[in-house]
Order: C-alpha cells, then structure tokens, then sequence
C-alpha cells in the first residue's frame, strides 16, 4: 500500500487510540502530537486532524507563567483536561501527572492517575522517568489506565540537571536511557517521549522499541513529533529551542488585532450601526 493511502486512513480513523498508534509504526506513518490545556485550542487542534493531544504540564508555564513545571497541581492538571476533553472529538487525549503526585509513592501513583481518569473522560497518562517510577507505572498499568512514557530530559527534574541542556550525550547515560525505555516497553507502556536527546540514540531506540517514540528535540528518527502548541503557533516568542519550528506568528496577529479594536473604540467606528441594536 502507497503512503497516501495509508495517510488518507489515518485520516478517516474516527477515534485514535492506543491500537492506532502502533499500527502507524508498524505501517510507517509518524504520529503528530501537540499540546492544549483548554476547549477551543483543543477543538480546532483535533479539527485539523492531529493524533495526540497533550494535556501538559507545560500549562505550568504557557498558561500561569510559572518558570517551571513543579508548581502546577493535580487539580489543575484535571481542570484542563476537564476543558480539552470537551473539544476533542477524534484525537487520542493523554494528560501529564503533575510533580509530586506519583513519585515515591506508587499508591499515590494510581490515585492520582484514577483521579484523571474518572473526572476528566481523558484516554491515558504520561509519566516522567524510567526505573525509579516502575512501581507507579506498573500499579497504574495493573489498573487498566494506558501509560505514555517520558525520557531524555524531564522538565520536572530541573533543579536536580540544573539546565536544559541535551541529556544522554555520554555512553553511560545513553545506555542507561535505552535500558529504561526497554523496561518502560516491557512494563507495557504504549508509548515513550524522547525529549532532547541526541538524534542517533533517538533512532536507535525507536528502531529497537515495538512502540511508537515520540520526539521533541530528538530527531527526525522517532516515531512521531510533539511541540507545546504555544510555541508552535508563535504565541509564546521567549522561547527559542532550536528544536522549536514556528508555524504562525500569532502573538504579531493577536497585537495588531488588539491595536486595530482599540482604534475603532476611540473612534467610535466600533460599533457600527448594523451592530448595534
């Protein structure tokens, strides 16, 4: 079969789930995955056709404007994927366990998983780490709740890397990576993010993993790609990873736009006759 018409399948799949995924591995069509944290970015998102939507914990800073993931919280992670839910009608929803709510504790893992699951109507979880969150992860698979993985550089142990910098660059932490996404696939994970690691390890992970890598700053050898919307789209311009592609220039349309209203308003050209009653 062509890739075309494989595309146009994908296409017409009218609910993506985890199955999908890994039939778009096997056939070799990349998953597109993007961010959203409320309704009407999630429905023209899923409108468009994209695979993935991430509830992430990235709302800590594009949404409240924390330097950081580790301030957000449970309940907020809920509250968004409460709000995405309700745009999305196709794509496969995944949300972010926010820091602290299943580290250490695998009890708390499931909880707070089974939380996200039942108040929020959302398809599964991502989870940051390899070995040390095994319990979590098992105890959370045990439940029936699918499971997206997180390697590479995870945001929400920042203050123990100290910097963004790309991980897994020397032998040991490559090998250390490659053995946790092998266990992570073992543990039945249907997916793993590959964040900011180099793009000869990303592809040799992907190619040795039955599940599908997604990639942030890994490469064009994963499976399937991730941005934060906001960055995407050109509403967050702070923000310059040289893995980030702009796609629009939003904040540039969302000013002038705003400049133009308050124009009209000090001109009494805003409103006009036939918009008033």
């Amino acid at each position: 079969m062509s890739t075309p018409l494989r595309e146009v399948s994908v296409t017409e799949v009218k609910r993506v789930t985890t199955q999908t995924l890994q039939e778009m591995k096997r056939d070799g069509i990349p998953v597109s995955m993007l961010t959203a944290y409320d309704f009407t970015s999630a429905r023209i998102i899923d409108s468009a056709g994209i695979d993935v939507i991430l509830v992430g914990d990235s709302a800590s800073n594009v949404m409240a404007g924390h330097e950081t993931t580790l301030p957000i919280t449970l309940d907020h992670m809920i509250y968004h994927a409460q709000c995405v839910e309700r745009g999305v009608q196709r794509a496969l929803v995944i949300v972010d366990l926010p820091f602290g709510s299943f580290q250490g504790d695998s009890r708390k893992a499931l909880s707070s998983a089974i939380r996200v699951m039942k108040e929020a109507g959302v398809h599964g979880v991502k989870l940051e780490g390899g070995s040390a969150i095994e319990m979590s992860v098992s105890r959370i698979l045990e439940a029936g709740i699918p499971v997206m993985g997180h390697l590479g550089l995870t945001p929400q142990s920042i203050y123990r890397f100290g910097t963004y910098r790309v991980r897994a660059r020397d032998a040991d932490e490559a090998e250390t990576l490659m053995q946790d996404a092998v266990k992570l696939q073992e543990l039945g994970c249907f997916s793993i993010v590959l964040e900011k690691i180099p793009a000869s390890l990303a592809k040799k992970v992907s190619e040795k993993l039955e599940i599908p890598t997604i990639g942030i700053g890994a490469g064009s050898g994963c499976d399937g790609q991730v941005l934060v919307t906001h960055d995407a789209l050109g509403l967050t311009t702070d923000f310059h990873p040289r893995f980030v592609r702009r796609y629009a220039h939003l904040d540039e349309i969302m000013r002038e736009a705003v400049q133009q209203y308050i124009a009209d308003v000090r001109s009494r050209s805003f409103p006009a006759d036939e918009e008033s009653y």
